[in-house]
């Protein structure tokens, strides 16, 4: 038999995610902490799953995941469809959460979005390695990502590939790069984007090494970390729309003439019959095809 999902219950599992607790929700609600609490048991009952961990703020469970997408789902679609009704508060914006990563957000995403008109854009910046969980866990209804692997109720098509270049400031690359790269990059001090950046350990695996460095210097946006690698704090793999002007103004090297690293990217998104997000992927497909390697 097939399990029913009130919509009472599923938008109330949606409060407590978005609001962090029972009690922020139970405000957002207009309605009790108590009641709140027996609306979410009763749809844990239901489904038979535990779907929210009761930490601070609460996380919805992998199984309150799939809800919490399904909940902003419903909520989309009800605000297309009222749009189109001409139901919607006058000059109420349609939203759209997207999940990019730093370095797309900061040489060709936001060109994209000025191709669209009449949205209101929430991007939350995250590794596009990492990109397609916020999608998994109903966070964004987009994402620019690196898996080719659909999110379960997502489509997914190519953009193209980002290269990166191996790249440090002159003055550096004198006294820390002289001999055969494989030999010198692994003592050198690196830059990184953040902990969880191993980028430029896979480069240096790649030329035969052990990875990059011990001295490593974690600058998590992307113009700060162009910005430290010119600046001689370390080497780093810099976007390629990045280095050019810089390396034509002397101001970086290129470490390896011909090496270079490329990450293909993704177009991941709701499959929704959405407006709003239909605009949005023919601007982003657009301009990641000026922007990218093919």
């Amino acid at each position: 038999m097939m399990t029913e999902l009130p919509l009472e219950q599923v938008l109330t599992l949606l409060a407590v995610v978005d609001e962090g607790t029972f009690d922020a929700a139970a405000a957002a609600l207009h309605v009790t902490p108590s009641a709140v609490s027996q609306r979410v048991k009763a749809l844990e009952q239901r489904t038979g799953r535990v779907l929210l961990q009761r930490t601070k703020p609460v996380r919805p469970t992998e199984s309150g995941a799939v809800l919490v997408r399904f909940a902003r789902q419903l909520a989309r679609l009800e605000r297309d469809a009222r749009g189109e009704l001409g139901l919607s508060g006058a000059g109420e914006p349609t939203r759209v959460s997207v999940a990019v990563n730093a370095d797309s957000l900061a040489t060709w995403f936001l060109d994209a979005l000025t191709r669209v008109t009449g949205l209101s854009f929430e991007l939350h910046r995250e590794d596009e390695d990492h990109t397609a969980a916020l999608l998994r866990e109903g966070l964004v209804m987009a994402a620019v990502t690196s898996s080719p692997d659909p999110v379960p109720g997502c489509s997914v098509r190519p953009l193209g590939r980002m290269r990166y270049l191996p790249a440090a400031a002159p003055g550096f690359a004198d006294r820390h790069l002289t001999g055969p790269l494989p030999d010198v990059l692994p003592a050198a001090p690196v830059v990184a984007f953040d902990r969880k950046d191993d980028f430029q350990d896979g480069f240096v695996r790649r030329l035969g090494g052990t990875g990059a460095g011990p001295l490593r210097h974690y600058v998590p946006t992307s113009e700060g970390f162009v910005a430290a690698v010119a600046a001689g704090l370390g080497w780093g793999m810099v976007p390629e729309a990045q280095a050019r002007p810089l390396l034509r103004e002397g101001r970086l090297v290129r470490l390896a003439p011909d090496a270079s690293m490329d990450v293909a990217l993704y177009w991941q998104q709701w499959k929704l019959d959405s407006p709003a997000l239909a605009a949005l992927a023919e601007a982003v497909t657009a301009t990641a095809a000026e922007a990218l390697r093919r």
